[in-house]
């Protein structure tokens, strides 16, 4: 069997690993990206077919790389002439007093504020008026940001997929795990099912699998794995619309008691809503130990907050879903990009998007990581996220 080079391997072929060979490709290096199942898979974050899309957070780095996102996602509509982003803009509103995963209001204000992005405040009253939510304590404030939109994840993974298959130094393997990766010098030579393949660079983006491939280079990170559930209600009143929403509460017991939510879109369930909880009652142990089952509490809860605060829904939902996610046990559970650590041979040829949420990120994180494999540096200001010193464990 002959043994091929590669200017690149990319290890994960879901979204993001796709947009790095994209931007890889538009710079004609010869890369091969290798996906451990089949591509546009429903086993790992990318699952599920609708994201958010949102510029409101409470740190003024993570509203800029929002803001840095937006012409990526423009280019990639027109170039693949699909339409990706719905814009219904983003409500975010609860207890201003809470801050959660996702961040403050007050906090997501100010930093809004920092970069002039504009914004509309709310009192609970002009909530339940203006988007349909009812019975809001009266303490409750909100922020609505028009730019907001829902994500047709499911095109965005099958738009790239067709860009990549059109460049004709981007070579795509499914089926094809990563069994060893081994040091040839300055080159890693990579061990799959279906054959070995030599690379001057690596490109790691394999989502909640990221610890099967870095183990290979004997290091790892700390991670929770979060099987998020996910759930649809029938829309009872046919005019009814939502933007894309995220509720910030205090948590009751078990109950995360946070929760976000899309509008009605027509390539995921139209006539339904989507809602989902922002929390996981039991994080798995393992990826492998994901389940497209959706787990009945959290789903049990979603269903009583509809009921009790949303309007024009029927209470129970009729389809679920789960999405599977690495989340780093950093505080806010911050996206992690960096290079491997010193002690790993070779280490500044291997580039790594570890844990995170980054769907609403997908073509900008992929000229990010091309950007880093191929010239060792980016334009944009990535140091927030380089913490691999921090969190990047010897195995």
């Amino acid at each position: 069997m002959n043994t091929e080079n590669y200017d690149v391997i990319v290890i994960g072929g879901g979204p993001i690993g796709l947009a790095t060979a994209y931007h890889l490709g538009k710079r004609k290096a010869k890369t091969l990206v290798l996906e451990q199942f089949t591509f546009v898979n429903q086993l790992g974050s990318s699952a599920g077919v609708s994201r958010q899309f949102r510029i409101p957070y409470p740190d003024e780095y993570m509203v800029q790389m929002a803001l840095d996102a937006q012409p990526y996602w423009d280019e990639l509509e027109k170039e693949t002439d699909t339409k990706l982003l719905d814009k219904v803009g983003t409500l975010w509103f609860g207890d201003p007093e809470v801050h959660s995963t996702e961040g403050n209001i007050a906090e997501a204000e100010e930093a809004l504020k920092a970069l002039n992005v504009p914004y509309t405040t709310l009192t609970a009253k002009e909530i339940e008026a203006k988007y349909h939510f009812k019975n809001l304590p009266d303490t409750y404030t909100g922020l609505f940001q028009a730019d907001g939109a829902s994500i047709n994840f499911k095109a965005t993974n099958e738009a790239l997929l067709n860009l990549c298959t059109k460049e004709e130094t981007v070579h795509l393997e499914e089926n094809s795990p990563v069994l060893k990766i081994n040091h040839v010098g300055k080159l890693f030579e990579i061990i799959t099912p279906n054959g070995s393949y030599i690379t001057k660079k690596l490109a790691i983006v394999p989502g909640p699998y990221i610890n099967s491939v870095i183990n290979l280079l004997d290091f790892k990170i700390d991670a929770v794995y979060w099987n998020m559930s996910s759930a649809y209600f029938k829309k009872t009143d046919p005019t009814i619309q939502y933007p894309t929403w995220f509720v910030f509460q205090n948590p009751i017991g078990e109950n995360g008691n946070q929760f976000y939510g899309f509008p009605e879109v027509d390539w995921d369930h139209p006539e339904y809503i989507r809602v989902a909880p922002d929390f996981v009652i039991e994080p798995l142990e393992e990826p492998s130990d994901r389940t497209l089952i959706p787990n009945r509490q959290e789903l049990g809860y979603t269903s009583d907050w509809v009921k009790e605060h949303m309007t024009g829904l029927s209470a129970e939902p009729e389809y679920t879903s789960t999405c599977l996610i690495a989340l780093s046990t950093i505080p806010n559970k911050e996206l992690l990009i960096d290079f491997a650590p010193s002690y790993v041979p070779n280490h500044e040829n291997i580039v790594l998007y570890a844990t995170g949420w980054a769907a609403k990120f997908t073509p900008f994180l992929g000229k990010i990581m091309s950007d880093l494999v191929l010239d060792g540096h980016t334009d944009f200001d990535i140091t927030p996220f380089q913490l691999g010193h921090k969190f990047f464990k010897a195995f």
